[in-house]
């Protein structure tokens, strides 16, 4: 029988080479996914972090070298500094402990033994890292301008504009140069503005015409909103106008706020929301992460018909699990939620310890806007563009803002409440002189509460962290990163500054800071989790593989990416080629989920379990496709353990919904199937769900 196929060897295993004193030694160094509770183990400036396997083979004694007793293993840059020492290795395998760089080379050098800073001894074995295939090269600049030279439209806007204007220029990130040809090229799909949808085209609605801007309220802040026992919400989505870096500009939200209401209510009530849609999209809502009723769960087609412009939908929800969930459309997602519609769903405990005591609570939904110089820059109509990569912003926003701003006194504990709701954008969240404690994910506590230096948020993906500020000042909440630039063949670093806390004044009652400093075993969900993971190996086992298939591109845009496709990081963390990612688009680009078993696709999957059944699913993501690209994977109505990450077994577990699945990586989740109901598994990059990378399947009760 076949070996499952694992994670991508060329992006998780280094050969190591000797040297002219290691003789006939050999060997290789096995790049292992780093520890942790989250989808991607980075440090807090946004390094990648990973522990080394090395499989060494026909040492020689290493004294026969000269005065040396043992061996070391290191990484180092191409630099030659710093030097990262790995620990001591001998004959066979050996695993070492967690150290990043970006790019770096694995040394083994014979040593006399002592905790050395940097090697004095011979080089016995060398490798280069798989992020050495970053190299800087003139081929996209002149492919770019061979395609311009040849003249024409090679890839046009079509024959009509249903929305009127033309394209204007993406912006371009500052750091990275792009081929000024490139900017010939325009996507297949027409531009498309909030507002620009005429009534009785796409979504027929009641008549008359849309808002347009300057006769539509300025978006309000948040609002927060109790449900108690059987109590209804009017939810309208609509327009509203916002002003981002600048610029004002018409937009959608929620009742009139950006985000949408705060919804609080307690774990097993059952409450209503009326929708209203008076925006210019067909949609329906999805209610993420709760375990909900099937026909309630808004997702057009399957469990629903869409609400059209002008139409009201009633939905009624039930909330088992405690936690912090949020809404969102599943209809153009792309665009209603990328322009501002969602909001969160924090559904609070019965048991009153059910979490550590903690001063007060702060709910913060992470997101970003892609603006250009008149403002947001527009999406595609008939299809979305950034398809490839996925829209990143190039502003970031805590509750809907660009500097968002709390206040605590010293020696506070504040629970933060935090949900991403970013299209495409992976966040790496930091406190400079705070402590955080990581507490909760997606659907309730971590078998342990445990200590982290920053937080990595995928996209819909939720955390709930304690952070305790100690002393006056101010504290700001940073997001820290690395970029790529595939063009100049550099990783650099991004910082942004997303917000600052204000810490001042009295300190408060002692009983939550003292409570902060131990760390606790959150006593039923440990239970409950080891007895799910009982009897695994009778369950039936299910295989995705996540591929890609293009065609049409415009050229030079397939060499481009064939060329960028030499390496990958695990995670793109930031969009480095505006240009080249807003071209392609959901008419060239096909993202797959494939039974590995069957080789059904998408929608063909069609898998069918019973109630009450548990599922093994491996998740696949090759790394060989034309745009490599990391996948955050949801499930709905459901609820998963994430067992295993490239083979690793994962050590502190919570009950999730998804699950971010890098680059070249394998996952390996337990599924609980507990909702009976028509679901949907897909990724939440909104350019790759509505490019079609989505599957249902069926609960049978």
């Amino acid at each position: 029988m076949a070996h499952p196929p694992g994670p991508s060897p060329e992006l998780h295993c280094i050969p190591l080479f000797p040297s002219v004193a290691g003789g006939g030694a050999r060997g290789w160094a096995e790049i292992l996914p780093g520890g942790g509770p989250f989808g991607a183990r980075v440090d807090v400036t946004g390094v990648a972090l990973q522990p080394f396997l090395l499989h060494l083979e026909n040492l020689p004694d290493p004294a026969e070298l000269g005065p040396y007793t043992t061996y070391v293993a290191w990484i180092t840059s191409p630099t030659l500094h710093p030097w990262l020492r790995l620990g001591e290795v001998g004959e066979g395998l050996n695993l070492t402990g967690e150290a990043g760089l970006n790019q770096y080379m694995v040394m083994v050098t014979a040593e006399d033994g002592g905790e050395l800073a940097a090697p004095e001894g011979p080089i016995v074995l060398r490798g280069t890292s798989p992020s050495h295939r970053l190299q800087p090269h003139d081929l996209p600049f002149f492919l770019a301008e061979l395609a311009s030279a040849h003249g024409g439209e090679p890839h046009s806007m079509g024959e009509s504009t249903p929305t009127g204007g033309a394209w204007p220029m993406p912006p371009m990130h500052p750091a990275v140069s792009m081929p000024a040809a490139l900017m010939s090229l325009r996507p297949s799909v027409s531009p498309f503005w909030p507002g620009g949808i005429p009534r009785g085209g796409s979504g027929d609605g009641a008549g008359g015409a849309w808002p347009v801007f300057g006769d539509t309220p300025q978006a309000r802040p948040r609002e927060s909103v109790r449900l108690h026992e059987g109590d209804s919400l009017h939810l309208q989505a609509g327009f509203v106008e916002r002003t981002v870096a600048g610029h004002r500009f018409l937009a959608y939200g929620f009742n009139g706020q950006v985000p949408g209401p705060l919804v609080r209510a307690r774990q097993g009530a059952r409450v209503h929301v009326e929708v209203a849609n008076r925006t210019d999209w067909p949609t329906a809502i999805h209610w993420h992460g709760l375990r909900l009723e099937n026909r309630f769960d808004g997702v057009p087609g399957l469990t629903q018909a869409p609400i059209q412009p002008g139409d009201d939908f009633l939905y009624s929800l039930d909330l088992p699990d405690a936690g912090v969930f949020w809404y969102h459309p599943h209809l153009r997602e792309d665009i209603t939620q990328g322009l501002g519609l969602f909001g969160n769903l924090l559904v609070e405990p019965i048991p009153e310890d059910w979490y550590s005591p903690v001063h007060r609570e702060e709910v913060l939904i992470l997101d970003d806007l892609l603006m250009g110089e008149a403002g947001p820059f527009p999406h595609g109509l008939e299809a979305p563009t950034h398809a490839l990569m996925g829209r990143f912003g190039n502003v970031l926003l805590v509750n809907g803002v660009e500097s968002w701003h709390a206040e605590a006194a010293p020696g506070e504990v504040v629970r933060f409440f935090i949900t991403n709701a970013a299209a495409v954008r992976p966040f790496n969240l930091s406190i400079p002189g705070a402590r955080l404690k990581l507490v909760a994910s997606d659907v309730g506590p971590f078998q342990r509460e445990e200590w982290v230096e920053s937080v990595v948020v995928a996209p819909a993906e939720r955390y709930v962290v304690d952070v305790l500020f100690p002393a006056p000042g101010d504290y700001p909440l940073l997001n820290r990163v690395h970029a790529v630039d595939h063009m100049g063949g550099v990783i650099f670093p991004e910082e942004d500054t997303l917000g600052v806390v204000q810490v001042k004044g009295d300190p408060p009652q002692p009983g939550p800071t003292a409570a902060f400093a131990e760390l606790r075993l959150h006593g039923p969900v440990d239970q409950e989790i080891r007895g799910a993971l009982q009897g695994m190996e009778a369950l039936e086992r299910k295989e995705l593989h996540l591929e890609l298939e293009t065609q049409g591109l415009p050229f030079p845009l397939t060499p481009l990416l064939r060329m960028e496709a030499g390496w990958s990081p695990g995670v793109e963390w930031a969009g480095t080629m505006p240009d080249m990612d807003w071209l392609a688009t959901g008419r060239e680009v096909r993202w797959i989920l494939r039974d590995a078993a069957t080789g059904a696709e998408n929608e063909e999957i069609g898998w069918r379990f019973a109630k009450g059944e548990r599922v093994l699913l491996r998740v696949v993501n090759t790394a060989t496709t034309l745009h490599p690209m990391q996948h955050p994977i949801h499930i709905h109505g459901q609820r998963f353990l994430v067992l295993s990450r490239n083979g690793v077994e994962v050590d502190n577990r919570a009950w999730k919904d998804t699950v971010l699945v890098p680059t070249g990586g394998v996952v390996e989740l337990l599924v609980e199937l507990s909702n009976p109901g028509d679901w949907m598994l897909h990724c939440h990059i909104s350019e790759h769900l509505e490019s079609g990378m989505m599957l249902h399947f069926t609960v049978e009760d």
